[in-house]
């Protein structure tokens, strides 16, 4: 029987009704109660370094799972980690860069309702989470969320209150899990012998998005206040021109200063490509802007937190921006 860490961070899994609306306060064991199957399908073992609404989770408590998960990598054939469905893309996006290469599974997992309720997606997706998890094609982070196993780097929450809340973006699912079952569809992901950890990231990454009569002076402070800033574009990547918009003005003014500046787009779908319209290839030939192409936000956002934590060097963190790390980007 393989060893699964359960790692609990919070969220609505383990959540209770108060006064004041739902509240992460279970344990981890309180949560394991609910589902006593969990153990005959692995040896589990369990820990709780924080217990936090998943709206307030920050880049530190990012670092710390990243942390959890290393100091125990040798002692587990896998890992669990319980965590809200708010920024949950975001948490399996960081840790896909934090913890790299590994040819064990790292899986997030998390629920609409809490594991309390009689009715609730709870019980389901921690089993099926598990039962992933001890799965022999099971490598790196995923997401497993509905019956679904969805890669780290690729996921979005796509509805605020149902089940299947969440979509792969741009990439097919992994795996499915279904009757107790996994189906893997044999898409390939990418381990070393051994994981390769991060233990920093650079919070200062801002995200900037794009509306018809967008202020330059509010894309001024965003730079001001970031190492990088993502600016959140049009279609396949337009920004907006001219005297009446000032934009590529500011941005230029900050990459002479140093400043690192990419552009993604707010389609969810089908990605970027800057080369389409002159509002794109403008920003992408004169300005020196990268491009996200298929990747999601979340996945740029936390990988620029990851490669400029590495490197202040611009022509390094575009190389490590564009490098395919989980399977991220692939249409550059």
């Amino acid at each position: 029987m393989k060893k699964i860490l359960i790692i609990a961070t919070g969220g609505t899994i383990a959540s209770r009704r108060t006064e004041t609306g739902l509240s992460p306060l279970m344990t981890v064991e309180e949560m394991l109660a609910f589902v006593p199957e969990i153990r005959k399908i692995a040896d589990v073992g369990v820990v709780q370094p924080m217990n936090l609404d998943s709206t307030n989770i920050t880049p530190a408590d990012w670092l710390a799972m990243e942390k959890c998960i290393e100091e125990n990598y040798d002692r587990y054939d896998g890992f669990v980690l319980l965590h809200g469905t708010d920024t949950m893309a975001y948490t399996a996006a960081a840790l896909s860069y934090l913890v790299q290469e590994s040819p064990k599974p790292v899986v997030v997992t998390g629920a609409q309702r809490p594991i309390d309720m009689e009715v609730t997606d709870a019980k389901t997706n921690f089993t099926d989470s598990v039962r992933y998890a001890v799965s022999p094609a099971a490598k790196g982070v995923s997401i497993v969320f509905d019956g679904r196993v969805i890669c780290g780097t690729r996921a979005k929450k796509t509805r605020s209150k149902s089940y299947n809340a969440f979509s792969s973006i741009n990439f097919p699912y992994l795996a499915i899990v279904s009757d107790g079952k996994v189906v893997d569809y044999g898409i390939g992901r990418s381990a070393g012998e051994r994981p390769v950890f991060y233990r920093e990231l650079n919070p200062s990454v801002g995200l900037f998005k794009l509306i018809p009569g967008a202020k330059k002076e509010v894309l001024d402070c965003y730079f001001r206040l970031h190492d990088v800033v993502v600016i959140e574009s049009f279609g396949v990547g337009g920004i907006p021109e001219g005297e009446n918009a000032g934009i590529y003005g500011v941005i230029e003014k900050w990459r002479a200063a140093g400043k690192i500046a990419v552009v993604c787009t707010q389609v969810m779908s089908e990605g970027s490509d800057m080369s389409v319209y002159r509002v794109g290839l403008k920003g992408k030939e004169e300005y020196g802007l990268l491009e996200s192409y298929d990747m999601t936000p979340e996945a740029v956002v936390t990988k620029l937190m990851w490669a400029s934590a590495c490197t202040k060097d611009c022509s390094e963190l575009e190389k490590m921006f564009y490098k395919t790390i989980n399977n991220d980007i692939l249409c550059k």
